[in-house]
């Protein structure tokens, strides 16, 4: 059966649209005033990160509402996207993270939050010795219109954006569109754990909190799976509380989680698959010389070889982490399904389960 997701989809500028942006325009004048920890991260930040932030201005700090550190490692050189940049503050961590030879481009449809960034763009090009943002207003659901072009992009980032547009489908079929080949989702929203009524995007507090538009989980999988991309990770993910009265009595008969996901633009098989091949992390990303996380279940420690899918493999020789893998073993031979699961507190992992 075909599940339609879009259902409330819109074309920009009409009511959801506008609702947002009096949310995050006029209704918020920090992040102080939220309701919910929907918007907001609780998890420190590695410090290379928030080393990055003590380098950015606190006007754009104070008008940040994101749900999670949707930043990358190995971004060096990179032209990145950040769709819903608001106030420019993970542009301007991001700017510093790819330095001078690398391009950073927000996209946001809010004037107020993309005045905040603008504002400080001289400011920051003088802290950081170089001048590699641009912030252009725009939808993310048309990138087209905004002047990203197909397959421009090396990484999209999001921080609790994409479950603010109306129609998803079109947007994470425009992020697919600009992302060139090897190139990398790594975002950070809400879900839910069931189909929410299309009622409540008519509540502004609901909506603005990201709770209305949250993804169900499933569809989210669907959606992707329906623009190429079978195998996207979960990085991270935390419950989100609902402490308001109000909302919890509107919304409360739905759980809600802030996950973090990393999807690749590559032609992943739809399991994970044993072709017996190894791959070696060597360390050789700066802020991780011990081991890399690529998923929730999936650590390299420096040196140690490790079995993985054919998924995996593939993903850690065909993007921007190559050249910090030694990834042995083709897919000449077949060994079955590949027993990839998140671990459990004995680091067994559960042969039953797959990668995603």
């Amino acid at each position: 059966m075909t599940v339609d997701v879009s259902e409330e989809s819109r074309t920009p500028g009409t009511s959801v649209e506008e609702a947002v942006k009096d949310y995050y325009g006029k209704v918020l004048a920090s992040s102080a005033d939220l309701k919910t920890s929907a918007c907001c991260t609780d998890a420190a930040p590695p410090p290379h990160i928030a080393a990055a932030l003590g380098r950015v201005h606190e006007e754009v700090l104070d008008r940040f509402y994101g749900c999670g550190s949707p930043i990358p490692p190995a971004l060096e050189g990179a032209t990145v996207l950040d769709l819903g940049c608001g106030s420019g503050r993970d542009a301007y961590v991001l700017a510093q993270l790819v330095g001078p030879t690398g391009r950073v481009i927000g996209v946001d449809m809010t004037d107020e939050q993309l005045a905040v960034a603008r504002r400080h763009t001289d400011w920051q090009a003088q802290r950081f010795g170089y001048a590699n943002v641009e912030f252009r207003r725009g939808y993310i659901e048309d990138l087209a219109a905004a002047g990203i072009g197909h397959a421009s992009v090396d990484v999209v980032v999001s921080n609790c954006v994409v479950n603010l547009a109306p129609d998803k489908p079109r947007v994470l079929a425009e992020i697919f569109r600009v992302l060139k080949e090897g190139g990398e989702l790594y975002f950070s929203d809400i879900f839910a754990d069931r189909r929410l009524p299309a009622a409540l995007m008519t509540d502004p507090v609901l909506v603005g909190e990201c709770l209305a538009g949250a993804l169900y989980t499933e569809d989210f999988r669907r959606l992707l799976e329906r623009n190429g991309c079978t195998d996207a990770r979960t990085v991270t993910a935390s419950p989100v509380t609902i402490d308001d009265p109000d909302i919890d009595r509107k919304i409360g008969f739905a759980a809600f989680t802030s996950r973090t996901v990393r999807a690749f633009k590559l032609p992943l098989e739809d399991r994970c698959e044993d072709y017996g091949q190894v791959a070696v992390y060597r360390g050789t990303v700066p802020e991780h010389p011990h081991a890399f996380d690529l998923d929730d279940h999936h650590r390299f420690r420096t040196g140690k070889p490790v079995l993985v899918c054919g998924n995996t493999a593939d993903i850690l020789s065909a993007t921007r982490y190559a050249p910090h893998f030694t990834v042995t073993g083709d897919k000449s031979a077949h060994f079955g399904l590949f027993p990839c699961a998140p671990a459990d507190a004995e680091g067994t992992a559960d042969v039953g389960a797959a990668c995603c």
